[in-house]
This record gives C-alpha cells, structure tokens and sequence, in this order.
C-alpha cells in the first residue's frame, strides 16, 4: 500500500514524500522581489517541517508588470546569485524547491493606474475593475520570451523545477477561460485555440531548459464560471496536449478570485472531512485519462482522506498551502502519527496588506 511517504523520483528529482507545499503570496520580499531575512525564514521553517518539496510564492517575470506588492521576482539576472545561496540553503535542510513564475494581468490593484496591464480581451475583470490592454501578435510573442527567460535564470539559480502559473484568474488561465478570452483569431474560440499560448510557453520554455529539467504548470482542473468557463472535459484537452509537448507535472486546482468568492481557490472553513480535497473527482477523471503525474491541490488537510485519494485514484502528489502556513511542522508530525486536527482552520484571514501570516501567530505578536 502506498503512503504519503514514500520516496518517489520525478524525472531527475528525488521526492522523499509526496506532499508539497504549494505557492503561496508571503508579501514579504522587498519593494523589487528581492528575497529578505523574512522570507527566507518562511522557507527555512517549512523545510526543517517535512515537506518533501517546495513551490515558492509566484515571482514575476516583467519587472514592469508585478501584479502584487512583494512578491518574488525573476525578471533580470540580479536575481539569480542570490537565489543560488537560497536554494543551497534550502537543499541543506532536505527540501527541493521549485519557483513558481507567473504574468498576472488585470487581476490586481496593485499600481493598476499607472501601468500597462495585458489580456486576451480587454474585459474589465468583475472584481478588480482593471481592463486590461488587448493583446497583439507581439505583446504575446513577448509574454512567451519573458517566461522562458525567466524559466532559464531558475534553471541556472539552481531550482529543482520551475512552474507556470496558469490559474487562479492570472493571464495564462485567462486565455483558457471564455469570459476573459473572446479573441477571433488562432488564440481564442475553441479550447486548442485558447490554450495556444500555453503551449507556445511550455515549448519555448522546454527549449530554454532543455528536455529533462522538471517543468510544471498549476492550472484548473475546472473554474466554475459556468457555461463561460473552463470544464474538466477542457481541462483535459488541455492536459493532453500539455504531456504531448513534454510537462513533467500538473497542479491541478480550481476557481478565480476574479468569480463568486465561494469558488474561489481560498475556501471559507474546512471543518469536515468529506469538504476536503474539493478537487479530487474532476482531477481523478483527468489523472485517469493521462500518463503525466498530477498533484492534486485544495483542501488537503488529513492524512487519512490524501492516503484514500492515493489508493484509489491515479493522483500521487498533494500540495497544501494555508495548512502549511499556518503550521510549517505539519508533515513532520504525521511522519510521527499524528492524527489530530490541523492547526490551521481555513479561516483565511493569513491574508492581509501588510504581510500574509496566520492569525493565530498575529495575536501572539
């Protein structure tokens, strides 16, 4: 029987378990994404915690275009002898770490007056009021050198991986998602169509990297936008055509901040076990239909419902993010059988303008 820890291999990394912590927004690099004595001790604590890898908060890939305040950057070489020292340090204490890169878009209010904001269609986003700049042949041409670009400066700053950010109401799931994309030319109409330029990163990406360094992209599993939005059948389409052209793995999650605050990706409490793990039946039916390994992300709280998602359906990752936040030891503690609740109880108020932590460590403070 298979358990969360395992040690498993993806490509050329070793994973000591199966559990990863997926991206989070710590809004604690500086002013220009460069890391700082707070952030490293963000991931410092979570590989000293157990898991087995490491997805780091989205780093921007345009220094023109940061989609939010603090956040990593990996848009000019500066950045990569100090992500080198980072991702020893991080080695050293048994973790890998993958960086997450990400071209946000109209979702944000960060300086969003005072910049030029990209979309595939230029529709007010419903909740951040931006509308954002339609994209041309060459503003697309130059979004697609920008993560590989970026993708190449973490390869070389020693990351075991890099991911796309194509979720979450950001500009690659944009493309995928009708309400956003009403374009008539070869990006958008039918899901080959608008899923184009995910491709065209992954394949100028691949060619930055090289074929055996690990590639990943976190997109939907589905989005919830109803008839405008994206469906698991689509996910699928997509997915295949993502392993077609050499990923390594999929994240699969779901919702917008940008829809009904209730499908969006942070869920309001978590107190039962059977409102865990909200995506796993549409990311069971894709992970059923595709060779390429898919970790399942949202509402992974328990040891005991991840190990019946392991021994029943084709998933073999779980990422977590809040949980972690809130309790960085967590994996550690299972390791040693504990059982017990988590401390985190998806309240979601980690999030906050000045910093992101769990606010049950803002009231010690």
């Amino acid at each position: 029987m298979s358990t969360l820890f395992d040690q498993t291999s993806l490509g050329p990394m070793t994973l000591k378990n199966r559990l990863w912590r997926s991206s989070t927004w710590e809004n604690k690099a500086d002013s220009k994404g460069h890391l700082t004595p707070e952030l490293v001790k963000v991931y410092e604590n979570l590989a000293k915690g157990g898991v087995g890898t490491i997805i780091t908060g989205y780093a921007f890939i345009c220094e023109e275009e940061q989609p939010n305040a603090r956040m990593m950057g990996i848009y000019d070489d500066t950045f990569i002898e100090e992500y080198k020292n980072f991702t020893k340090n991080i080695h050293e204490l048994g973790a890998n770490i993958v960086m997450q890169i990400v071209y946000g878009g109209s979702q944000t209010d960060f300086n969003s007056g005072s910049r030029k904001i990209f979309g595939p269609s230029a529709v007010e986003n419903p909740i951040f009021k931006v509308t954002p700049v339609e994209m041309t042949k060459n503003d697309i041409d130059y979004i697609i050198k920008s993560f590989a670009e970026a993708a190449g400066r973490v390869k070389e700053a020693g990351f075991d991986g890099v991911e796309l950010h194509g979720a979450h109401g950001y500009l690659l799931s944009q493309f995928l998602t009708p309400f956003f994309n009403r374009r008539k030319d070869e990006y958008g109409g039918s899901i080959e169509n608008r899923a184009r330029i995910i491709y065209e990163v992954l394949e100028a990406v691949r060619e930055k990297v090289g074929p055996d360094y690990p590639v990943f992209i976190k997109m939907h599993s589905t989005d919830e936008w109803g008839e405008n939005g994206l469906t698991p059948e689509e996910s699928l389409i997509v997915v295949k055509g993502l392993q077609e052209r050499g990923i390594s793995g999929i994240e699969l999650s779901g919702g917008h901040l940008s829809s009904d605050p209730d499908t969006a990706p942070i869920k309001p409490k978590l107190l039962k076990k059977e409102k865990e793990s909200y995506y796993r039946k549409p990311a069971a039916m894709i992970a059923s239909a595709v060779d390429v390994p898919i970790i399942l992300v949202g509402g992974n709280r328990s040891v005991e419902v991840m190990e019946d998602i392991l021994e029943n359906t084709p998933i073999k990752y779980f990422s977590l993010s809040r949980t972690l936040h809130a309790e960085p030891d967590l994996p550690n503690k299972w390791k040693q059988g504990f059982r017990g609740k988590p401390r985190c109880i998806s309240c979601n108020k980690c999030w906050g303008r000045d910093t992101n932590i769990c606010v049950l460590d803002r009231k010690k403070s």
